[in-house]
């Protein structure tokens, strides 16, 4: 099975399920399963036991670390960071007694986002471009972009730049000098020169 996937590692002891891409130069490592029909990125890197789908789409250059599993109704977008054993959710409101399957909230996690270890996605709701969700956070709102956002639940405590520096007032970015505005309560854009 691992010669269907072209220059893609897969550790011995992780299951490939079939109808599934996952593109060059990924790596799939320990004890982790990509279910049917998902779609995984270039140059991606599953943690051990990861578990992926079914019917997900993971963009290029994604890093999921160890103990995540990225449930049906997700997608996360190029560039993404999933911290060890962060949560996404896809029903509101389980039951054990109760199928919920018809109930699945997507959840869109936008370019460049970055989630700490230990964050909860409640479903529904999507993560802005390159915010930066603070370990531990709970998410139960979506997120603007650029947003920095700790607690339970998350809350809105400054912005981070596209390179991951915390802003200050004046909303340089301290590790590549990029300039961003505000342009409403909570949007921030990059100043394009």
């Amino acid at each position: 099975m691992r010669e269907l996937f072209k220059d893609v590692f897969i550790h011995e002891s992780s299951y490939v399920d079939d109808n599934v891409t996952i593109g060059s130069g990924s790596k799939v490592w320990h004890f982790s399963h990509i279910l049917p029909n998902c779609e995984i990125g270039e140059n991606c890197s599953l943690g051990q036991n990861v578990v992926i789908g079914p019917n997900v789409v993971v963009g290029n250059r994604v890093k999921i670390q160890n103990n995540v599993s990225v449930y049906e109704g997700v997608t996360l977008e190029d560039g993404v960071f999933c911290g060890p054993s962060c949560v996404f959710t896809n029903v509101n409101n389980p039951r054990s007694e109760i199928a919920r399957k018809d109930e699945y909230r997507k959840t869109l996690v936008r370019r460049g986002a970055s989630i700490g270890a230990n964050v909860t996605i409640v479903c529904g709701n999507e993560l802005g471009a390159y915010c930066f969700i603070a370990a531990g956070a709970v998410v139960t709102k979506s997120v603007p972009a650029y947003a920095l956002m700790v607690g339970a639940p998350a809350k809105r405590v400054g912005w981070v730049s596209k390179a991951g520096g915390r802003l200050s007032d004046d909303l340089v970015c301290p590790i590549s000098g990029t300039v961003y505005q505000q342009t409403a309560p909570n949007i921030l854009e990059e100043i394009i020169k």
